[in-house]
């Protein structure tokens, strides 16, 4: 294909035209507040549209403006986020609405390098917000507009590399609509999202297939390319379900890992699920329940599997009742296990959870 400027604008007036003509109603389409943008697109990163939209809609609803958000304890916030995953992006609006209050009056910046300075907000997010909200020229480069990218034009530089993330970049800036780059950019994302499909899209009814390099060349499969495969881990969390006297006892995940600052029961990770010996040999176990004679291990869950982007973890939930108060668990958090349902925590908490009201 022939990447004069005659032949990008006439992509570009095709995808506006489709998208006019297909696509979605959607609560964050057709807005220019930047902070709905904002939330918008931070809750779509790893979700899909069916899935987070009514997440978008209570936490709007309950975080109207930057100011709301802002004033909001973490606990609150992380709370609305959950079942959504990612828990660094909840967190990262937080601190992010905080810095908008404090360094621009509450009011969303409309800089683009203002934007890129909050936390959680990379090049995509960034220019997502800059055209939606004020129509500025810059162009978003997600999964959609990779995979329609390396296809229309045939591009089989990998994606996860420098040089292919640049060579995108440039592509679509190029592609860009400076009229109406808002529109053009919910266009190729759209077109992506609906009929430039993974797998094997219906390219028979793409209004672009006369000038697809990609079918051209029969290669459509396999495009857009990826250099490396995600590294999968395994790791092993056994959960202490602790009850005394219809209480229970939590404690807050801390340090950069998978759920941080999200409560949950005192957990025992290891490199298999353990066995009820095992778990009254373990040394944490003995710990938190030194010189306690009668200790019950009512019940051991199933095992559960929780698949994350990087990582399979298996978990297991046990119940021990206890009729004596250990003092190796003061410093965990002692509730009722009816306001269990007050605290925010994974998915896979949740889960557990649910078995309760059962």
């Amino acid at each position: 294909m022939n990447n004069t400027t005659d032949a990008l604008s006439q992509i570009s007036d095709t995808l506006t035209k489709w998208y006019i003509e297909n696509k979605r109603e959607l609560p964050w389409r057709d807005i220019t507040d930047p902070y709905q943008i904002w939330i918008s697109e931070i809750i779509l990163q790893q979700t899909r549209v069916n899935q987070g939209m009514s997440y978008y809609l209570r936490f709007i609803e309950r975080f109207p403006t930057v100011k709301t958000l802002a004033e909001a304890n973490e606990d609150e916030v992380l709370k609305y986020w959950q079942g959504l995953g990612y828990y660094t992006r909840a967190r990262n609006l937080h601190k992010a609405a905080k810095k908008i209050v404090s360094d621009f009056d509450g009011e969303f910046p409309k800089l683009h390098a203002d934007i890129l300075k909050l936390a959680g907000i990379g090049v995509y997010t960034a220019a997502a917000i800059c055209s939606f909200a004020y129509n500025q020229p810059y162009a978003v480069v997600d999964g959609n507009v990779y995979r329609v990218l390396s296809r229309l034009f045939g591009i089989e530089t990998p994606i996860d590399t420098g040089s292919g993330q640049k060579e995108f970049a440039a592509l679509a800036q190029n592609l860009l609509s400076i009229q109406q780059p808002g529109m053009h950019n919910q266009a190729i994302m759209e077109f992506g999202a609906l009929q430039c499909t993974t797998g094997l899209p219906d390219c028979v009814k793409c209004p672009l297939n006369t000038s697809c390099k990609s079918i051209e060349i029969n290669n459509i499969s396999s495009l857009p390319v990826k250099s490396q495969k995600t590294k999968i881990t395994s790791r092993y969390f056994n959960y202490l379900f602790i009850e005394y006297q219809g209480n229970t006892f939590i404690q807050k995940r801390t340090g950069k890992d998978v759920w941080q600052n999200l409560w949950e029961f005192p957990l025992i990770e290891s490199n298999h699920l353990l066995t009820d010996k095992e778990l009254i040999d373990n040394q944490f176990s003995n710990s938190l329940f030194e010189k306690v004679r009668n200790i019950t291990i009512s019940k051991i869950s199933n095992p559960m599997k929780h698949i994350l982007s990087h990582r399979v973890i298996y978990a297991q939930f046990i119940t021990i009742s206890l009729v004596e108060l250990p003092t190796g668990l003061s410093d965990l958090k002692q509730i009722p296990i009816s306001e269990l349902d007050d605290f925010a925590v994974s998915r896979l908490m949740e889960l557990f959870l649910e078995t309760l009201t059962k």
